[in-house]
């Protein structure tokens, strides 16, 4: 298995990893069965992603993937950003080995769902949302990915 020098680049140096602190959304993914988790967050101002912070458990390929939606997302429009497809973050990526294309989909299913988070509480109580409310930040959830992320 071979990884394009772009993967690698954005696996050795992301920018972007980190948990934010009062996000506008969070979105959260796990495949338990491959044990990667995702969840990213996201602000936005003016209806564009300001900036993304995302935390992962994963291989290469899913740092390197987050990375890629963070730096590819930041200054997008929500529905730019929800446009996002899997082949796209790949193709950004120079390629992924086909056992890995798996993790791109779960980088950009992960900001899809922090968009939606945002939507939902943006409709439901203007531009203070209560995140702990959020699925993703359910502790049960967290912590059956991070058990099975250590195999």
């Amino acid at each position: 298995m071979s990884y394009s020098d772009k993967l690698l680049q954005y696996f050795l140096d992301p920018a972007h990893a980190g948990e934010m602190e009062n996000p506008d959304g969070v979105g959260s993914v796990g495949d338990i069965a491959c044990g990667d988790f995702f969840e990213m967050y996201i602000r936005v101002g003016g209806g564009r992603l300001t900036e993304i912070s995302y935390r992962i458990f994963g291989c290469p390929a899913a740092i390197a993937t987050c990375e890629a939606v963070a730096e590819m997302a930041t200054g997008m429009t929500l529905e730019e950003a929800q446009a996002m497809t899997d082949e796209t973050v790949a193709e950004f990526l120079g390629g992924l080995p086909e056992m890995k294309l798996h993790c791109s989909n779960s980088a950009a299913e992960a900001l899809h769902r922090a968009i939606a988070h945002y939507r939902i509480w943006q409709g439901r109580q203007g531009p203070e949302m209560p995140v702990a409310d959020c699925p993703a930040r359910d502790p049960h959830t967290r912590k059956e990915a991070e058990k099975n992320a250590t195999r």
